[in-house]
């Protein structure tokens, strides 16, 4: 019997190894791409694809990015879920989910190198780079406040409020006191919209009102609101707004 299995042995042998051939072959192909092209030639599969691959190099892993991506909605909710909800799904483990996590951090702490102590002065576009990676594609609002020292150089980044598909819950004393702790002169908001369109909503204009003239009261400048949505944001402070809403509170 041992001799009659032995070809079928072969042949399974030969088909792992056309499999691991062709898994090779493909992945070859996507760092020659992204060598070429960058990540714009990338579909968020073909990113999760790599990144699963360096954790476990022999194994197909473009089932496991497409079934990542139909769990969590997107690539940014992949690489911010929790690790212990990840490694629930079917072939992760800490091995290949650790290049997942690794990156999103490298990330995190590059892009918020490139704005901690710099002066916020036009800077929107900056803001918006930074915090896109985190808020971009989120199903939930998400409300974000930048602190400035007296020379609007940026201390500190804080997510203070998480809300549902179309609104968060904004408390101004929480704002203020985390000011202060930061021994903050200025602030920058920032929130999301999940609906994709950054355009302000009359609660959007009704807060950053109310943050204005409190921060007033409080000799705290409110600097900017910017509103990130799918493909781009709305800054409060480019579109003139901010200054409409410091004269309406008397304030220069």
């Amino acid at each position: 019997m041992a001799r009659m299995r032995m070809p079928y042995i072969i042949a399974e042998m030969s088909s792992l190894e056309d499999f691991r051939k062709r898994v090779q072959g493909h992945r070859e192909r996507l760092r020659r791409r992204f060598l070429e092209y960058g990540l714009s030639a990338f579909t968020d599969e073909d990113i999760l694809e790599m990144l699963l691959a360096f954790g476990t190099p022999r194994r197909d892993t473009r089932g496991t990015a497409r079934d990542l991506l139909r769990h969590f909605g997107g690539l940014a909710e992949v690489l911010e879920a929790p690790l212990e909800e990840l490694v629930r799904l079917p072939g992760l483990g800490p091995r290949n989910v650790l290049p997942l996590k690794f990156v999103h951090e490298v990330a995190r702490r590059y892009l918020r190198r490139r704005i901690e102590n710099r002066e916020y002065i036009r800077s929107a576009r900056e803001a918006y780079e930074y915090l896109v990676h985190e808020l971009s594609g989120r199903d939930r609002e998400i409300f974000k406040v930048l602190f400035l020292d007296a020379r609007k150089r940026i201390l500190a980044v804080e997510e203070l409020f998480r809300g549902t598909l179309t609104e968060a819950a904004v408390y101004p004393r929480e704002i203020f006191a985390r000011a202060f702790a930061h021994r903050a002169a200025a602030l920058v908001l920032v929130h999301n919209h999940p609906s994709g369109d950054p355009r302000p909503s009359p609660a959007d204009l009704a807060l950053t009102r109310k943050l204005v003239l409190a921060g007033n009261l409080l000799g705290i400048s409110i600097l900017d609101h910017v509103i990130i949505g799918r493909e781009g944001y709305f800054s409060f402070a480019e579109e003139g707004l901010m200054e409409r809403l410091r004269e309406e509170g008397g304030s220069r």
